[in-house]
């Protein structure tokens, strides 16, 4: 059986996994040139404590996969209550998303966003296939935090706000 984006049954299945609440993220890295390059991901999760490890995933159809694959090091921006707006900009095809938002270098000049809940800058540890999509796992090698932002949270097809 072959199954399509358009079929049925894949859009009520992508519903159904829009239920689960999930933390909004820009994956940033710089491309080979030197540029800066970012994404908004949904699917970011932890996965080991020691050695300290996450997973966050990217469509393998995606021009921008093979730049991810190669960087040495990337940032996983935790975007907070109120920037809705980064989130639409990196997930656009817009040709400079980095036109105007602030950011800082971090490891190997990985740009963090500024105003973030929270930032992990990651090695590459780990590439797999998965179905459709790329799975990437990070090794953490620095992190922050602002205890007084709020993450930006999207469920349902719709950004939301913890109670």
């Amino acid at each position: 059986m072959t199954v399509t984006k358009n079929d049925p049954a894949v859009r009520a299945f992508r519903d159904t996994l829009g239920m689960f609440p999930t933390g909004v993220t820009v994956i940033t890295a710089r491309a080979p040139g030197g540029a800066p390059i970012g994404l908004t991901v949904s699917s970011f999760n932890s996965v080991s404590l020691t050695p300290p490890l996450v997973v966050w995933s990217l469509s393998s159809h995606l021009p921008s996969v093979p730049i991810f694959e190669s960087a040495a090091v990337y940032a996983i921006n935790v975007l907070a209550e109120g920037q809705q707006d980064l989130s639409q900009r990196f997930a656009s095809r817009a040709d400079d998303k980095f036109a105007g938002v602030a950011y800082s270098e971090g490891e190997g000049g990985v740009p963090i966003l500024t105003g973030c809940a929270a930032s992990f800058q990651c090695r590459q540890f780990a590439r797999h296939p998965g179905g459709d999509h790329v799975i990437f796992i990070g090794e953490v090698v620095a992190f922050d935090r602002d205890v007084a932002r709020r993450p930006l949270v999207f469920q349902g097809g719709a950004y939301r706000h913890l109670a």
